[in-house]
């Protein structure tokens, strides 16, 4: 075996089996692509991919074949079909892939760097995009693309993570940072942290958002407690926190809402 090859952009076979691929079956051997021009059944499925595209949006299209999409610029010259089926099947959803951390995308045969960084592109395109309808606008009155950032960013992260929007007197979106990383089930969050950041951007109030990976957005003793300290420390202050989000899933969880804050 040539010890220069590299699997990292493995070319995939150029068919895909016939049922669904699971991540326990066996990966059937790359067969390389001829040098030189797309093989016509291969082109005519991009374009016809790409025409559908055009014509329906992503809703007209299953989300492998949307996937299929964002690989052709990383895989220009190969079937990307059974390299989608299996990142969909390996977790879960087209979302999820995007989400999925560098280290586990590269765990998929198949996947190297290339198509690595597509994924990331199309991840950090929708979360920027997601973000601008929301920053430097009254947060207040555009709460429905508020929670859409929140999901966008946050819903299908493994790990859990915590922000904090900072708000100005008109509760105008002025910031809008992570304070803090955990594990699947918890994230260390320090009250202090948080108050010496609203004072540094003259806050006037603030709105708490972290994630379950679990999906499950009902709030634990924990983040029931953790609310509890923030909001001390920030009356303390003189800062109003207008709500803590729980992002899950496929829904959120408003302390608010719930008579919790």
């Amino acid at each position: 075996m040539d010890p220069n090859h590299s699997f990292n952009e493995a070319p995939l076979p150029l068919f895909a089996p016939s049922g669904p691929v699971t991540a326990s079956d066996e990966v059937p051997q790359p067969v390389p692509m001829p040098q030189g021009r797309l093989p016509s059944y291969l082109s005519d499925h991009r374009a016809r991919l790409r025409e559908r595209f055009m014509q329906g949006g992503a809703e007209a299209m299953p989300d492998y074949e949307l996937l299929e999409l964002v690989l052709f610029r990383a895989i220009p010259r190969q079937d990307v079909k059974p390299l989608a089926r299996l990142l969909i099947d390996q977790f879960g959803d087209f979302n999820r892939v995007l989400s999925a951390s560098a280290t586990r995308l590269t765990a998929v045969s198949g996947v190297g760097p290339a198509v690595v960084q597509e994924l990331k592109i199309v991840e950090a395109a929708a979360q920027r995009l997601a973000r601008s309808k929301v920053m430097h606008r009254p947060v207040l009155t555009s709460w429905h693309a508020l929670l859409d950032y929140c999901h966008t960013a946050m819903a299908h992260r493994e790990i859990e993570q915590f922000r904090v929007l900072y708000l100005d007197r008109k509760n105008v979106l002025i910031a809008d940072e992570e304070q803090a990383k955990g594990t699947v089930d918890h994230v260390p969050v320090y009250p202090r942290e948080i108050m010496r950041r609203a004072l540094e951007l003259t806050a006037s109030a603030l709105i708490l958002v972290h994630n379950h990976p679990s999906g499950d957005p009902t709030p634990s003793q924990a983040d029931i407690t953790m609310t509890k300290r923030i909001c001390a420390a920030a009356e303390v202050m003189g800062i109003t926190v207008h709500d803590h989000l729980i992002i899950g899933r496929s829904r959120e969880l408003s302390f608010r809402s719930e008579g919790m804050l």
